[in-house]
C-alpha cells in the first residue's frame, strides 16, 4: 500500500510564469522523494508527469528581540523542499487559469440595465 504525501502548489509569481510553460512548480514534505511525489501529483490531479526537480530551499536566519535589556535572539525559518515538474504534452492543471474576458459594456447600456430592474 502507498502512502500519498500532500503536495501544495505554489502561489507565487514565478510559479505563475512557469505554468505557461507546462512547468508546475509544488511544495512537499523535507522527506518526500521524488517517487512520492510524482504518485502524489498524478493522483490528486490525473496529470501524466514526464520531468521532475526538486532542490531544498534553506529556512532565512532571523533576529528577534528577547525583550527591552536582553540582547537580540537568532533562529532559522523552516527549510522547504520545491518540486518542479514537467507535465506530458497536453495536460494541464488548472491552478492558475485565468478568467475569460468580459465584454466592455458600454454606459448608455449599464444605465438601462438598471433602469429595468427597477
Amino acid at each position: 500500500m502507498t502512502n500519498l504525501i500532500n503536495v501544495f502548489p505554489r502561489a507565487t509569481e514565478k510559479a505563475y510564469a512557469q505554468s505557461k510553460n507546462n512547468i508546475y512548480v509544488f511544495e512537499a514534505p523535507l522527506n518526500a522523494n521524488k517517487q512520492q511525489i510524482v504518485a502524489a501529483i498524478e493522483a490528486q490531479f490525473g496529470v501524466k508527469i514526464v520531468n521532475i526537480k526538486t532542490l531544498i530551499q534553506n529556512g532565512k536566519a532571523i533576529r528577534f528581540s528577547k525583550g527591552k535589556r536582553s540582547q537580540p535572539g537568532k533562529t532559522t525559518r523552516k527549510d522547504l523542499k520545491k518540486a518542479y515538474v514537467t507535465l506530458a504534452e497536453g495536460d494541464k492543471i488548472s491552478i492558475f487559469d485565468e478568467p475569460a474576458e468580459v465584454e466592455p459594456t458600454k454606459k448608455a447600456d449599464k444605465k438601462a440595465a438598471k433602469k429595468e430592474t427597477k
